[in-house]
């Protein structure tokens, strides 16, 4: 992968126009998915392919007048900084609010790449040109909203709550929960496996606070080089990562704990019932954030940690002889 900044004014134009290419593509794909039972926010999508593939035409005829008739096919996971997307548009049925969410944060990306290459050149109509795609991306939420207000019965949020939100959940929630999942998950089979093999739970906290510590600078230093978010909105990677970091390590931690008691048992059992806890917390982050359904939240994280918990307890009683 190239970063952004080392890329030419020429490559930075053929990236435009393959960024405006997928979106349009993504926005015909959203429309075609949601014509059946969604007719009107189908056709607020079609409106905005046809935005799409107005400001493709434009920098594609920047681009011949600049650099000539070859266009280098250059593509957003040639360049480091661009989020991986969900292929909302490969399932069906589609889910409304899922899919408008996904379009919101594909504008705020497009912009913002558009400011940066702003930045990146001298030329005097590539700037001109950029600098009325990046008006044009503002409003382009704008015009979403006011489709939806034609032809959508259902009244719409504040574009400024949902774009808080949005980077919200892009900054904080994301990173987050991904740290708490895995130091949940992840530390159960290790902290239950050293309690069950040496029924002593000094053991157990000093093998489960090494867990959580581990699996904290682990899971923090994978989101912080995951994408440095200067063309996503997903803020700072260092921040991103300590986040990741941070509740990696509470996630192990807090079943970890109770075996500070010098009762086995009774700390065995309060760790169990933490686990439930952090689970539940899961479960409902996943939802309140992340648009995931009830029963399929519950169903993967439950399903996950039971796995995990039971190779814990059969290595901690069978491993050892």
């Amino acid at each position: 992968m190239k970063k952004f900044h080392e890329l030419t004014e020429r490559e930075v134009l053929a990236l435009a126009i393959s960024l405006e290419e997928e979106d349009e593509r993504v926005y015909s794909d959203f429309a075609e998915g949601l014509r059946q039972d969604y007719p009107a926010s189908a056709a607020m999508f079609e409106g905005m392919r046809e935005e799409e593939s107005g400001h493709r035409r434009k920098l594609i005829e920047l681009y011949r007048e600049k650099f000539g008739e070859h266009i280098p096919l250059i593509r957003r996971q040639d360049v480091r900084g661009f989020v991986q997307r969900p292929a909302l548009w490969l399932k069906r049925p589609l889910r409304i609010e899922a899919v408008r969410k996904e379009a919101s944060t594909m504008e705020v990306e497009t912009r913002r790449f558009y400011e940066r290459a702003r930045e990146r050149t001298q030329d005097a109509g590539i700037r001109q040109l950029l600098d009325d795609l990046i008006n044009e991306e503002r409003v382009h939420e704008e015009r979403a909203l006011e489709l939806d207000k034609e032809k959508l019965p259902a009244p719409v949020k504040a574009d400024e709550e949902q774009a808080q939100r949005r980077l919200f959940v892009l900054q904080i929630v994301q990173p987050g929960l991904a740290g708490l999942m895995d130091g949940s998950v992840s530390t159960l089979a290790p902290v239950f496996a050293a309690a069950l093999a040496t029924q002593q739970p000094h053991d157990a906290f000093i093998v489960g606070m090494a867990a959580s510590a581990g699996a904290g600078i682990s899971m923090g230093f994978a989101e912080a080089l995951s994408d440095d978010g200067s063309l996503t909105g997903r803020g700072h990677p260092w921040v991103r990562g300590l986040i990741c970091g941070i509740m990696t390590a509470l996630g192990g931690v807090g079943h970890t704990l109770p075996f500070l008691l010098d009762n086995f048992h009774a700390a065995l059992l309060a760790a169990v019932a933490i686990v439930v806890v952090e689970l539940g917390v899961i479960t409902w982050i996943r939802r309140r954030y992340m648009d995931t359904p009830w029963f399929s939240a519950a169903l993967q994280v439950g399903l996950g940690g039971a796995l995990v918990f039971v190779t814990g307890v059969v290595i901690g009683k069978y491993g050892i002889s």
